[in-house]
């Protein structure tokens, strides 16, 4: 039986910055571009750290094609087919250097994953993405790409310890998703109970990662861009968002239509709307936002 853990925890509502002296005359001189080097791939990345979030509403092409102008980050969902990466890469090469290749933990999305790769070696990220990658399963999932993929920056999650991160690190992974539950639309802590205040979970992740040279995404549960900025103070080197990017115009759904005013339809990707989208039907959680 899981133990509950009553040491405090904190979320993002529960602090605030304390304020310091500054010489910057404006928020805008603040240079948001960071760089970093991944401790398994050796690959070098330069950019702003945030990243639309690999929900078929969010992690789109299109997304990821005005994001890039910007040097931000696209983790693309893993339902499009080998042949609509193809076309993308054709048609838009300069967006590869900011976009990852998701995949789930199975046989047939191993297949799928190693197919886009073959069909686009330029690629430099995968995102290998689970609900909760706390399984013996997941981990030795982990060592199989690495061991395909040596020379890909792989993005793995998602936990919120520190010793998982540490474990996920030495099996290959480079950066660690951190967050279970805290999404607007996910559903995992009300069906499952599983999951760990998200400013907590940063700073110990963080925590874990950094010491071995390791990197993390706060995934998760940032509804404003205080949010965003408490994540990174926490130690967070990148933040996936998908609630604060959905309802634009490069977010796919379903547009509906409510008292007069459009939304598009923006769920999670273990909600009902996804399963009977891709699977056949599972929890019942999704969100409208307005455009």
């Amino acid at each position: 039986m899981p133990r509950v853990d009553a040491d405090l925890k904190l979320d993002f509502k529960d602090v605030l910055f304390r304020p310091k002296r500054s010489s910057l005359k404006s928020r805008s001189e603040v240079d948001l571009q960071r760089t970093f080097t991944f401790r398994n791939s050796k690959q070098t990345y330069t950019g702003i750290p945030i990243i639309a979030a690999n929900m078929d509403t969010t992690g789109t092409f299109e997304m990821a094609r005005v994001l890039s102008k910007h040097t931000l980050f696209t983790a693309i969902h893993k339902h499009y087919s080998v042949e609509d990466w193809k076309n993308f890469a054709a048609n838009h090469p300069e967006c590869l250097e900011h976009v990852a290749a998701s995949s789930g933990s199975g046989t047939a999305d191993l297949e799928k994953l190693c197919a886009i790769l073959e069909a686009v070696p330029a690629l430099k990220y995968i995102c290998l993405d689970v609900a909760n990658g706390y399984s013996e399963h997941f981990v030795e999932f982990v060592k199989m790409v690495r061991e395909r993929f040596p020379k890909q920056t792989i993005m793995a999650g998602n936990v919120v310890t520190g010793e998982m991160v540490e474990e996920l690190i030495l099996s290959g992974a480079d950066i660690i998703k951190v967050g279970i539950g805290p999404g607007s639309v996910c559903t995992t802590r009300i069906k499952t109970g599983v999951g760990y205040p998200q400013l907590s979970a940063v700073i110990e992740c963080a925590d874990s990662a950094h010491g071995l040279k390791g990197h993390i995404i706060s995934d998760g549960g940032c509804s404003c861009p205080g949010d965003v900025a408490k994540a990174f103070g926490a130690g967070a080197d990148f933040v996936m968002m998908g609630g604060m990017l959905a309802g634009h115009d490069q977010c796919s759904g379903e547009v509906i239509e409510k008292n007069g005013k459009k939304y598009k339809l923006f769920y999670g990707m273990s909600s009902d709307t996804a399963m009977k989208k891709y699977v056949g039907g599972i929890a019942e959680y999704s969100a409208l936002k307005q455009f």
